[in-house]
């Protein structure tokens, strides 16, 4: 009797899905993680520069206080 039961419940357990969206979106969301990384990475240089170049120009044409 003890055997059904745990049998039961194991088919239970693997038949719940309710989990699998999470995981789904956690998987998603760790890849969007990844390429970002690597973008950032890739484009650090153009983008240092760039964000440089605005500073600059920005400071340059401030009002003198």
């Amino acid at each position: 009797m003890k055997v059904k039961a745990f049998l039961a419940n194991m088919k239970a357990r693997i038949s719940n899905r309710k989990g699998q969206g999470m995981v789904e979106y956690g998987l998603i969301i760790g890849i969007i993680a990844v390429i970002l990384i690597a973008a950032l990475t890739v484009l650090r240089e153009p983008l240092e520069t760039l964000f440089g170049n605005i500073a600059s120009i920005i400071t340059d044409n401030t009002p003198p206080s």
